[in-house]
Order: C-alpha cells, then structure tokens, then sequence
C-alpha cells in the first residue's frame, strides 16, 4: 500500500479494512506493506511503475508487480477488486 499521511482515503481504508484485513485469507496471503509516497521507494520495489495517487495497492509476485489497484472505491468494491487481482497469483478464496 502506498499511501500519504495527508490522504484522506487511506485514512478510510485503514478505519474500515485495516483492522480486518490481517485476519482475512486475502491479508494472510497477500500481508499489507506500508510505503509512504514521500519516501524513497524500497529498493525491492525500485523497478515498479511510480504511484501517483493514494491509496496505491500493488501486489506483487516474485519482484514483479502482477497487479495495483488505484484508490479505495469503498469497502464492498475494494474486496471485489483485490479478488481479482489475487486469482492473477492463484489465490482461491475460502468457500
């Protein structure tokens, strides 16, 4: 997650999913990262495609990224898209 102290959308994302979403299958196979976009980007990371807005979700598969997800659009389509995004890495989701 790239994200801003000032973003007032991360700031809804980490009230209304970050408590849970460790506990999630989704967060225990795919553990949230936290990179502020004012800081130098990690240099595992060094290669990806720069965010330019917060909330930036980019999940990442064997140093590449695989996916990203552009802003919070809301609880219920949050967890619409980070589905899809992990069936790219072979997630299947708990029935």
């Amino acid at each position: 997650m790239i994200e801003s102290e000032s973003c007032e959308w991360c700031e809804i994302w980490h009230e209304q999913i970050g408590p849970i979403y460790p506990k999630t299958a989704e967060g225990k196979f795919a553990p949230l990262r936290r990179i502020d976009i004012a800081d130098d980007m990690p240099v595992d990371l060094a290669k990806i495609h720069p965010a330019s807005y917060t909330p930036t979700f980019v999940l990442m598969e064997n140093g590449k990224e695989v996916s990203r997800i552009l802003g919070y659009p809301g609880e219920a389509f949050f967890w619409g898209l980070l589905g899809e995004a992990l069936k790219k890495v072979g997630f299947k989701p708990e029935s």
